[in-house]
């Protein structure tokens, strides 16, 4: 608010302009005075609201759809533990397998129900090797659970014929054929095998096996 130009041409003249700046600034002190009021006044009220309703949480917006998020995928830990097991409980140590084994000079095996031309045509290599697995240099827990997965996974694919390479146990204590001993255990308690013979001089004589498997879902 500006003053009014008043002509000074007296002394007098000049009090009465001095008299109305200083009403004018007295004026604009309180306008002043009366906003800081009203504004502090605003502000206490407002945090008596806050300290009354306490924390408050926004309420969702209901135009908006509330998708769960994805939860990532699980890890296959547990599965690939339960197929560790069942690889343990399925092939054990402890069974006895010699009479189960055909008393020739290479203790050949067949399942029940299987004629002799299966095992003679597998001495003969009428089937034709697949796939070979080698167990040389491994521990008996290591090469048990590697010829169980070998032979399941094996099966899964159709595949029939497998060599199995134990070695001859020239290099055991004693030079007594352990782990061959122990193949033929584990491999007759496999239900997927269905016989296996000495392999030919060339494949391997006495150190491995030629093992049929029965027919797998995929070979269907």
């Amino acid at each position: 608010m500006k003053a009014p130009l008043v002509k000074v041409n007296t002394l007098a003249d000049l009090k009465l302009v001095k008299r109305e700046i200083e009403e004018q600034a007295k004026v604009q002190a309180e306008v002043a005075a009366q906003q800081a009021a009203r504004h502090k006044r605003l502000q206490a009220e407002k945090n008596l609201f806050i300290n009354a309703a306490g924390s408050v949480q926004p309420l969702p917006d209901m135009r908006k759809a509330l998708l769960k998020r994805e939860r990532p995928a699980a890890l296959p830990l547990q599965q690939k533990l339960d197929d560790a097991a069942v690889l343990r409980e399925a092939i054990s140590d402890e069974f006895d397998v010699s009479t189960l084994l055909d008393t020739d000079d290479h203790l050949s095996f067949r399942r029940p129900g299987v004629g002799p031309d299966v095992t003679r045509k597998l001495r003969k290599g009428e089937w034709s090797i697949q796939r070979q697995l080698d167990l040389h240099g491994l521990r008996s827990d290591d090469a048990r659970e590697a010829l169980g997965a070998f032979i399941r996974e094996a099966h899964k694919q159709g595949i029939r014929c497998l060599r199995v390479v134990h070695g001859k146990g020239l290099g055991s204590p004693g030079k007594a054929p352990v782990l061959k001993n122990k193949v033929h255990s584990w491999l007759v308690q496999k239900n997927e095998v269905l016989a296996f013979v000495q392999a030919k001089p060339a494949d391997g004589g006495a150190g491995a096996l030629v093992v049929l498997l029965t027919p797998g879902q995929a070979a269907k």
